[in-house]
């Protein structure tokens, strides 16, 4: 196959562009959805558990098929696979606004999963092409600037759609803009594949996102029935149980999805376990704190999208800062303070008592933003660094997918927490606990204050809140901890080896971003 044309200054922008726009819509379409979801529920007259799976359908099939994306960019194309991914994209988002039932639309949510999942893994492997160096460790530092647009502008667009012309609205905003990003990819991207790629590794791809579906549907149900629940337990074994024969196929096939030697190489491993630190940090706040502002502490959508601006904003331009800034600091040494800030936010945060003014949260938001963002548009190019350029869509599907993915078992694990929480917290204030308080649990943490209320009449709405607020500070204590390990693995692995050594995979000289 011959090489692709080289592109000029004025092209790689317009490419640069299109993935940047593209990357706008994913956080968009889940921060958009995580506003709206008591606006969904309201609509289609849904229960908690099937409520859940509005925010993890698209996580569950994003983070499952990125892997999968990466081996077709190569494969096949990774502009054939953008622009089929992002122009998809768009018409699922349409679809959402006619869905006739609650299942139809998370059907479409799964699918949109798979449609993002195509247009990440082709944009970003077609970048990783384009440029070189810094270069390309600044033009990943736009791509996150991008998913900050969209995190920033998400919740208060999205607040103020709901509110004028109501939630279906905001996917038609999201249409537009993938719309706008399929015609700039097909007008200026080239294409380019890897000549050595020989076909995909489909039992692989199965067996991971069959693992990653039961284990997140056990994490719901545990909700709803309990982690001792025989159901559940039977759930976490068939998933542990499918990741042990993925890593089997893995291991047997001749291009596996997921090429298991590099784990042998601890800055590998090191940029894997970066790529889920902020899900713990970060992402399950942007689900989380929507649903307690609007549904818990009875603020508008608006109000509670402008509130999240705090949180989010900083990544609209910090990620580029981050990406200036490694000429004279190590992208590691700014990863770990990161994590180090966002975990003195996490620790701020859980201090602050329900009912307590706007800015009394915003505070701490804005810290765990700030530091979140310094890591945010380094981990691509960290990603894209250790391995040979050839096989940049499966380093950018192999990291993306436990970015991700991670963020999907991490938004599922920690609601399931959430909701353990706050049961033992209105049980002990209960004189009788029963059945029912696990179900209002259950309720609160989907927003659904009313639901609760009527199913414990005798407890008040005041006691709920405090319950709820009380689980969630304990919550905000665990994420801490999780952060605070997560700095200290960045700061122990991420700089080891010698070039040469740790940071190539093997029989490759390094590729440093």
């Amino acid at each position: 196959m011959p090489l692709p044309p080289v592109a000029d200054a004025a092209q790689k922008t317009w490419i640069l562009l299109a993935v940047c726009i593209a990357a706008i819509t994913m956080p968009l379409n889940f921060t958009a959805a995580a506003v709206a979801l008591p606006a969904i529920g309201r609509t289609f007259g849904a229960d908690p558990l099937a409520l859940n799976w509005v925010t993890n359908a698209f996580m569950l099939t994003f983070g499952s098929c990125l892997m999968l994306g990466g081996a077709l960019a190569d494969s096949y194309g990774r502009k054939r696979l953008f622009l089929a991914g992002v122009s998809a994209f768009a018409a699922l988002s349409a679809g959402l606004t006619v869905a006739p039932s609650l299942l139809w639309f998370d059907l479409l949510r799964a699918a949109q999963g798979i449609a993002a999942a195509a247009a990440l893994s082709g944009g970003m492997s077609a970048l990783a092409q384009e440029f070189e160096g810094h270069e390309r460790m600044r033009a990943f530092s736009f791509v996150g600037s991008g998913f900050g647009i969209g995190l920033a502008f998400g919740p208060i667009a999205s607040g103020l759609m709901i509110k004028a012309f109501g939630w279906p609205t905001i996917f038609l905003m999201i249409t537009a803009l993938a719309s706008v990003s399929t015609v700039a990819g097909l007008r200026f991207m080239h294409e380019s594949r890897n000549r050595q790629a020989a076909g995909i590794d489909w039992p692989g791809a199965l067996s991971f996102t069959w693992a990653l579906t039961v284990f997140t549907d056990a994490m719901l149900q545990a909700q709803q029935s309990g982690w001792s629940d025989p159901w559940v337990v039977a759930l976490l074994i068939c998933a542990l149980l499918s990741f042990m024969a993925f890593v089997f196929i893995e291991r047997r096939v001749a291009r596996p999805m997921l090429d298991l030697t590099l784990f042998r190489y601890p800055r590998f491993v090191g940029v894997q376990l970066l790529a889920a630190a902020p899900a713990y940090a970060f992402v399950v706040l942007l689900v989380l704190l929507p649903i307690r502002f609007i549904g818990i502490d009875g603020m508008s959508e608006i109000d509670a999208g402008r509130l999240m601006i705090a949180l989010s904003a900083p990544l609209l331009v910090l990620p580029i800062v981050a990406g200036r800034l490694v000429r004279w600091l190590s992208p590691s040494m700014l990863c770990g303070i990161g994590l180090l800030v966002s975990a003195a936010g996490l620790l701020w945060l859980s201090h602050v008592p329900a009912a307590s003014p706007t800015m009394a949260f915003a505070w701490p938001m804005l810290l765990i933003g700030v530091g979140i963002s310094l890591p945010w548009g380094l981990m691509d190019g960290l990603a894209v660094s250790v391995v040979p350029k050839e096989r940049a869509g499966m380093a950018t599907g192999i990291f993306s997918t436990m970015r991700v993915a991670g963020e999907g078992v991490a938004v599922a694990v920690v609601t399931a927490i959430l909701s353990a929480l706050t049961s033992q917290h209105l049980s002990d204030a209960v004189p009788q606990p029963t059945a029912l308080t696990s179900n209002a649990a259950q309720h609160l943490v989907t927003g659904d204050l009313s639901g609760a209320a009527s199913l414990l009449p005798d407890v008040g709405r005041a006691l709920l809140v405090t319950g709820y607020s009380d689980a969630f500070s304990t919550l905000l204590l665990i994420l801490t901890t999780i952060t605070l390990v997560a700095a200290a693995v960045v700061f122990l692995i991420l700089d080891r080896g010698t070039p040469g050594d740790d940071d190539a995979s093997p029989g490759q000289h390094p590729v440093r971003a």
